[in-house]
């Protein structure tokens, strides 16, 4: 069976969003640049129709389909970081140049499309095996935008409080 691959519509920015995903990702590679072959439905002969890239071995498709279509937080990529240090990369990475801070690790970068930057170890903390700490885990990062790995981690380690 073929693997499945991501197509991302975007408005003209698809090989400027290729490349700077690219940029960021290891392991990761522009493929083909497939042109328009003839002038159809506002789109010129020659114009960028689709590129095709990979993120961390992940293939995708950015496709230049015009305005009709945008993201929505609906459909988002999670990163899960090792460290605040990779954190704080993708982070600011995706906010400068016309991102958006969000709440929870969620942010979208500049072309619109939404990202999840959080610690690898966060579904684990969330685990239902202990829900107090899941709570004091929760509490802790539903008031953050970027994630702070040792206020979560601080949060999951402290003693439950007594009723």
């Amino acid at each position: 069976m073929q693997p499945l691959i991501t197509c991302l519509w975007f408005d003209g920015e698809a090989e400027a969003a290729a490349k700077f995903y690219v940029s960021l990702f290891p392991n990761s590679k522009l493929g083909a640049v497939t042109p328009y072959p003839s002038d159809i439905e506002g789109k010129k002969a020659g114009e960028v129709m689709t590129v095709d890239f990979e993120l961390n071995g992940q293939k995708f498709v950015g496709l230049n389909g015009g305005p009709e279509f945008r993201f929505s937080e609906a459909i988002s990529f999670q990163i899960p970081c090792e460290n605040q240090a990779e954190i704080d990369r993708y982070w600011n990475a995706f906010v400068q140049g016309g991102g958006e801070e969000s709440v929870c690790g969620w942010c979208k970068d500049r072309f619109g499309l939404s990202w999840q930057v959080i610690p690898k170890d966060l579904p684990k903390l969330l685990s239902p095996a202990d829900p107090a700490k899941a709570k004091r885990v929760s509490d802790a990062f539903l008031k953050m935008r970027k994630l702070d790995i040792a206020a979560i981690k601080a949060a999951a380690d402290a003693a439950p409080e007594r009723v």
